[in-house]
């Protein structure tokens, strides 16, 4: 429910108490149109806050909602497609849905998280690190995480009492929260019962039970986990109409934008007040102060449009030492060249160069500021899941890792960065385009 965060404290049946429930996927199976851990709340009085499928299951979980209200216990519900009933709630997608539902009263752990007082701007945008952990099923409870990276199982007095405190039950449990805490991701956990297992190892007492088919097995303990981390970190370099453009774009992704160039007459132009941050240094200053004390990590962006090599090269040469999500420079193939040449002068490795997209974005004829910071955003978010892609690729499968999503990056290409009009257009129309 962590995705209800920034909404949920202006929620009017959450602030004034009534008796709601919360809905969550749990599981999913083939083509789904939201993730694990979305979530939409009702209350009694129908009142809804959020979506699970965009339409296509809504009224069934509304309906299972209030009917766990009245009888006050958690339920699991099931959505699938069904080609033998036309009439049949489920997902036209062809997709599966397991949904979590739970009644929660006004003095609710949840509720109380999240319902002191309506968030202000900064927190809806980069709300800070918080993680739920579920206990589904008989019992339920709920342990809330304010430091999910710092967050140790085994020292956890509250997820003892989630779980019990059978110290094969804490470690196994250590092993499969602690990185879906530290990663801001969700995820379903089963632990055996602790009379099952001994520090990971099968008993003979259970060898015995299995044996003996009338003998009742113990159910699994069922966690869900949620876990947000403070909004990523996208660092634009050059306050130009590139800069200007890309600003919103990170922002519609979710990132924390920060807008740095050394020229104040530029930086502090009223168009790039929307930033989370404006920084007028000079960028690879920025860059390490931002590092040494540790405001950057493995998610951020670093987007170079500055187009200038006395900032260009040391901020590269800077951003290529650290472990970042996706470093892009803005430049033509020229520039380019004369870029890695300078960088591999200065020391850089060959194998940090690899990790430069240059020219930055897709391949997608990007001309306009606008078009360009979609090619840059599409190239962002295609590397943010190209190791999900690589990882789920079968052994033995040819990928091709110039190819991402479709379209190639800019960097994996040879040729004009812009493609050859497929119209004629009036020359008054025509210019130049000023950042290649």
């Amino acid at each position: 429910m962590l995705d209800l965060m920034p909404s949920l404290g202006s929620w009017r049946p959450a602030v004034s108490g009534q008796l709601c429930a919360v809905a969550t996927i749990v599981g999913t199976g083939g083509s789904v149109p939201r993730p694990m851990g979305t979530s939409m709340m009702v209350s009694e009085h129908g009142e809804i806050l959020g979506s699970l499928s965009g339409g296509c299951v809504e009224g069934a979980v509304v309906e299972a909602a209030l009917e766990a209200m009245r009888d006050g216990g958690p339920r699991l519900e099931s959505f699938g497609y069904s080609a033998e009933d036309a009439f049949a709630v489920g997902l036209t997608c062809g997709g599966e849905l397991e949904v979590h539902i739970q009644p929660l009263g006004a003095g609710s752990p949840e509720l109380s998280l999240f319902t002191g007082q309506p968030p202000t701007k900064d927190q809806a945008q980069a709300p800070a690190a918080v993680a739920l952990i579920r206990r589904l099923g008989a019992g339920g409870g709920v342990v809330v995480i304010n430091d999910p990276v710092r967050f140790r199982a085994m020292e956890s007095e509250e997820l003892a009492k989630l779980v019990g405190d059978h110290p094969a039950t804490l470690f196994a449990a250590a092993a499969q929260v602690e990185p879906l805490l530290q990663g801001g991701r969700a995820g379903l956990v089963r632990l055996a019962p602790p009379e099952e297992c001994i520090d990971g190892w099968v008993t003979t007492d259970r060898w015995a039970a299995e044996s003996q088919e009338e003998e009742t097995q113990p159910e699994p303990i069922t966690l869900f986990v949620e876990s947000r981390l403070p909004a990523a970190r996208m660092l634009i370099f050059g306050a130009n109409d590139f800069g200007a453009a890309l600003l919103p774009a990170g922002q519609l992704l979710g990132y924390n934008v920060t807008l740095c160039d050394a020229r104040p007459a530029f930086a502090q132009q009223s168009r790039f007040a929307g930033a989370d941050q404006v920084v007028t240094d000079w960028p690879h200053r920025y860059l390490e102060a931002e590092a040494a004390a540790r405001r950057i990590d493995n998610r951020t962006v670093v987007c170079v449009l500055t187009h200038d090599p006395k900032f260009d090269i040391p901020l590269l040469e800077t951003a290529l030492r650290f472990n970042l999500a996706y470093v892009g420079a803005m430049g033509s193939r020229r520039s380019h060249r004369q870029r890695v040449d300078a960088l591999l002068a200065a020391g850089t490795t060959p194998e940090a160069l690899e990790r430069l997209h240059s020219p930055i974005g897709l391949d997608l004829g990007a001309v306009t500021p606008a078009e360009v910071a979609v090619s840059i955003t599409a190239e962002i978010v295609a590397e943010r899941g190209a190791a999900g892609i690589k990882a789920g690729t079968k052994a033995g499968t040819k990928v091709d890792p110039t190819i991402i999503g479709g379209f190639p990056s800019l960097k994996d290409t040879t040729g004009p960065i812009h493609p050859a009009p497929v119209q004629q257009v009036p020359q008054y129309l025509t210019q130049e385009d000023p950042w290649t």
